[in-house]
Parts: structure tokens; sequence; C-alpha cells
């Protein structure tokens, strides 16, 4: 017989992670934006009547950090007192009380970290890890190396860091192009093929720089390299452009990172935008609302590749009927007392119940400002 068991205290914090160095991709060289200094992060930490607790996160970068918070902070009392199972319940509880600033980006983003709690406390209280809990269909995914690409290393450092990341067990490096010397891009990218030699699994990013000739040009010349994808290589938003790319290259196109919803990916889905969607748990709403669009990605035959977070990713990805890839970052390693395994070319899902993570010293040293509803 089950018992009943209710939601008494939710703690909201947000916490500044700062970068060691600068991080800069084509964005910055384009001066769209500045290099990026430190990641943001929105903590949701619930704990029931009997005891249970989960933990879960959001985050932005360079802008919209405190935003999340502040929305947080205004709905999340309404879950005092709810059954922390109903977490689609409760998703859509929360969403209304917010409801006049719509259903994307911030709105939503800002019930991400406590739709991944209330996921992480449900797969810990049945004691199985959470891809476990979703039904897993591997114990390891395909994992790559992001944070050791960036355009503000030079080609040896990212030479040397892919190097590293080889030895440590990840299996595919990711690199950054959309540089404004198209030349300079292709130097590098041959470069670290060079380097890597032609056997392991290479991509490339642009960051949604290049317009959609500079984009077709250089997926051209790119097809030598055989990359796994080119990732973004036109503006978010440009479903029609990402389309005609995926049907004349040969290079798989990845894409879907920047979309802050379901129904913006459902547009990306529908143009058949990509080979392979890139969705972020934290971005489109958390857990409820990534696995209603790996539902459709799955119906329509894509890879699944999620952006970054590979805390949570990785339980996602393992969940995802296709063979998948999660993204290696250790940025976020000081935030929580535990590490990801990497073996072999691929990310072991931790046998420890939930998304088997805690915050860290350190993370609740960073914390800027919380907040506490319930008893």
């Amino acid at each position: 017989m089950s018992t009943v068991d209710l939601i008494r205290h939710v703690k909201l914090s947000t916490a500044r992670l700062p970068l060691a160095v600068p991080i800069s991709d084509a964005k910055v060289f384009t001066g769209r934006q500045k290099p990026m200094t430190e990641v943001v992060f929105l903590f949701a930490e619930i704990t029931t009547e009997l005891g249970h607790t989960g933990v879960g996160f959001s985050y932005s970068k360079r802008a919209g950090g405190p935003a999340q918070y502040a929305h947080a902070r205004e709905v999340a009392g309404g879950i005092i007192g709810e059954d922390p199972n109903d977490i689609a319940k409760n998703y859509t509880k929360l969403l209304w009380a917010g409801a006049s600033v719509g259903r994307s980006g911030v709105a939503t983003q800002a019930l991400a970290a406590i739709d991944i709690a209330l996921y992480d406390l449900k797969a810990k209280r049945a004691g199985l890890p959470l891809a476990k809990f979703l039904g897993a269909y591997r114990d390891s995914v395909q994992t790559y190396n992001t944070s050791g690409g960036f355009l503000n290393a030079s080609l040896e450092e990212v030479k040397a860091r892919a190097t590293q990341s080889l030895e440590e067990g990840i299996g595919g490096i990711k690199i950054k192009v959309g540089l404004p010397d198209s030349k300079e891009d292709l130097r590098r990218v041959a470069g670290i093929r060079e380097h890597i030699g032609w056997d392991v699994p290479l991509m490339v990013d642009a960051n949604q720089q290049w317009d959609r000739a500079t984009a077709l040009r250089m997926g051209r010349q790119l097809e030598e390299f055989n990359l796994i994808w080119i990732e973004e290589p036109l503006d978010a938003y440009d479903f029609e452009g990402h389309a005609h790319l995926a049907q004349v290259l040969d290079t798989p196109i990845a894409t879907g990172e920047m979309l802050a919803s379901v129904a913006e990916h459902k547009g990306l889905i529908s143009a058949n935008s990509c080979d392979i969607i890139q969705p972020d748990a934290p971005r489109v709403g958390g857990i409820t609302q990534f696995l209603r669009l790996a539902a459709l990605a799955d119906e329509r035959g894509l890879g699944l590749a999620p952006h970054f977070a590979m805390e949570i990713h990785l339980h996602l990805a393992a969940a995802y009927p296709r063979e998948p890839w999660v993204e290696h970052f250790d940025w976020l390693d000081p935030l929580f007392n535990e590490r990801l395994e990497t073996k072999n070319g691929r990310m072991i899902v931790p046998d420890r119940p939930g998304l088997g993570i805690t915050l860290s010293d350190q993370a609740r040293a960073w914390t800027t400002e919380s907040v506490e509803f319930g008893a």
C-alpha cells in the first residue's frame, strides 16, 4: 500500500560559476556578444513530508539568470502541499501561475529547475538512477568534448586539450568555427583532424554565424573532413535554410540548442531542418518538456545530441531509442560532489539514484541569493 507524501519545502538559490578564462565562440568574433566569464545557475531543492529530496537546476549564459530566479521565486510556492509524484500536474500549475509571460524562454526555464528536481526526487524514491527510472536503452552514451575547442584558444591549445580528452576516455572532439575569415576556420579544422586522426569522431559548431551562402560554401568545403555533424551553421530560427543544407550536404546538420520551447522544436522538426536535434532540458522547460520533444524527434528518425548540462542529459540520452551523443563539459564540476565517468569513448550512467548529484560546498559558497517556501 502506497503512502501519500506531499511537498513540504522548496528552496531556490542562484549561484554564479566563474570560468577560469573568458570563453569566445564565433558570436564574439562577429561582435554580437562579449566573451563569457561566468554561468549563472538556478537551483531548486525540494523536500517532502516523508523526507524524500530532489535537486534540479537551470542556467543562463551572459544574461537572464536573475530573471529566471525572480520568476521562479514568484511561482514556486504553488507546489507546497502537492503530491511530488504528479510532476506534469505540478508543472502545469506553475505554468499557469506565470501564464502572462508566456510558455517559453525565461518563463519556462525558471520552472525547469523545479521540474528536474521533482524527477530527481521521484527516481530517488524508487531507488533508481533517472535513466533506469525513465527506461534506459543503454548504460553508457557516446560522448564528445566541447570545452576545449573554443576560438579563444590557439590551435595548439585545442590540439593539446583534444589529446587530453581522448586520454580521459572521451570519444569525440568538437571545435568552434564561424570566424570572419573562413580560411582560418578551415585551417583549424584541418589541423585538428590531422592531429586526432581520421578514426576519431569530429564535429564543428558555427554558433549561428554564417549566412546561407557562406554555410553552403563552407559545408561543401568541410565535406572532406568526414565530420559527424556541422552544428548551427545558420540562425537558430532559420528552419528553411537549415532544411536546405540538410538536404544538399552529405555531412549531417545538427541544431536546436537555442530553441526555448517544445513548440519551437516542432517547427524545426516539421521543416526537416536537421539530421540531429540538440535540445537542452533546462532551456525548454525541464524533463517533462524534453520527453515530449524527444518522442517527436524519434518519430521522425532524428539523432539526438542534447546541449550542455551532461549531469542531466546523460540520463535523458540513455533513455532515447536511437544511439545518441552527450556533450562533455567540465565547467560544472565544482558545483557537485560527484563526477561522471568516461571510458572507451562513452559516458557511463552512474548507479546512484536520481541524477546522482549533490550540491558541493563550493556551490553554496557561490550562492548570491536564496529563498525558501514551506516549513
